[in-house]
């Protein structure tokens, strides 16, 4: 802290006034906080990624570390165990912290060492949560259908907004969680799906996705669409930008972490038609009102950086996504998802 600009007592320049109220909740706090960090870690020799403006990346010849800031949850990997203990040094001597380890919790995700790799776990926060909207001893369902409509009003509107963003965990998965593997395949895969019209109060549709970078599933997402699709293949096609857009995305990121992708990013769409539009340079008429998507990609599929094929919906995993499927199938796909019971040793955590 220091006295205002204007308002310096030149009797006692180092004086600051008396708080009668913490910092730490007012607004402009996170962002002092976070100029403060930056500004330091920036005289460190790390730059701040344009990507990700949490993240922070040092590279001096083979050395190379990240930072990943989550307002004071702070995540430090390094090429070097010296790397990582200098720059350790460094935070404790500017910022009350200190080392807690390997990291095994992090913004409500458990995190699991075991031989194969590492398995990440929401269970705790997730029973929390189901606890908290009273659904504790609820029986589990794939993908339930709602309307605004059915049923009767809930008596306390402020618990139900509080509670309708964060229902998304299943009840009967809770014990399962995301495993992540060594691999030495370094290629962006991807899977689109869409459920047309699927929305029974809008009639809007929803999109999901999911990328893979090698064999890890790190990315995916489950969103009803903002405007109503006069086609399945409008709808497809909107799935298939989307999934585009977060695929250019990771790979800058990718980019910025001095891991580039060298191949085409490759988009698995069931939906012929929508593969068909991604790569055919002439334009319809019945098409014109989604062009800005259709150019999108296919200035992308010109470029060579994205590549959308046909896949059949025996194997479209984001299928998981967006509807309903029989037991076999969506647990089938769940595993291909690497979302499964965690391994032998980390049972019960």
């Amino acid at each position: 802290m220091h006295q205002s600009v204007g308002f310096c007592d030149p009797a006692y320049p180092d004086y600051v006034c008396l708080l009668r109220k913490s910092l730490y909740g007012l607004k402009p706090a996170p962002r002092a906080w976070y100029r403060r960090f930056a500004d330091y870690v920036t005289s460190l020799g790390f730059s701040n990624s344009k990507s990700d403006s949490s993240l922070f990346i040092y590279r001096k010849g083979n050395d190379m570390a990240y930072i990943l800031l989550y307002v004071d949850d702070i995540i430090l990997t390094a090429s070097t165990h010296e790397l990582r203990r200098s720059i350790m040094a460094h935070l404790a001597s500017e910022f009350a912290m200190k080392d807690l380890g390997p990291l095994n919790y992090f913004l409500g995700i458990v995190v699991t060492r075991h031989k194969g790799g590492l398995f990440l776990s929401q269970r705790k926060y997730a029973e929390v949560i189901i606890e908290r909207a009273g659904m504790s001893s609820c029986k589990s369902t794939f993908k339930p259908k709602v309307s605004a409509t059915s049923g009767s009003p809930y008596e306390d509107p402020t618990h139900y907004r509080s509670l309708a963003g964060a229902l998304q965990y299943i009840q009967g998965t809770l014990t399962h969680g995301l495993h992540l593997y060594p691999s030495s395949v370094a290629d962006l895969v991807s899977y689109t799906d869409t459920d047309w019209g699927g929305c029974l109060d809008t009639r809007r549709s929803t999109s999901g996705y999911c990328v893979f970078l090698g064999d890890n599933l790190i990315s995916w997402s489950t969103k009803r669409q903002p405007t109503l699709s006069r086609s399945s293949a409008e709808a497809e096609y909107r799935g298939v930008a989307n999934v585009v857009s977060e695929s250019c995305w990771i790979r800058n990121l990718l980019l910025e972490l001095h891991c580039p992708v060298r191949k085409a990013t490759l988009v698995y769409c069931e939906n012929v038609s929508a593969i068909y539009l991604s790569g055919n340079p002439v334009q319809h008429q019945r098409t014109k009102h989604f062009e800005m998507d259709i150019h999108f990609v296919r200035e992308k599929v010109a470029r060579g950086q994205v590549r959308v094929l046909h896949v059949s919906s025996r194997y479209q995993i984001a299928d998981i996504f967006t509807k309903g499927l029989p037991l076999v199938l969506f647990e089938d796909f769940r595993d291909s998802l690497s979302v499964r019971l965690p391994p032998a040793s980390t049972v019960g955590v």
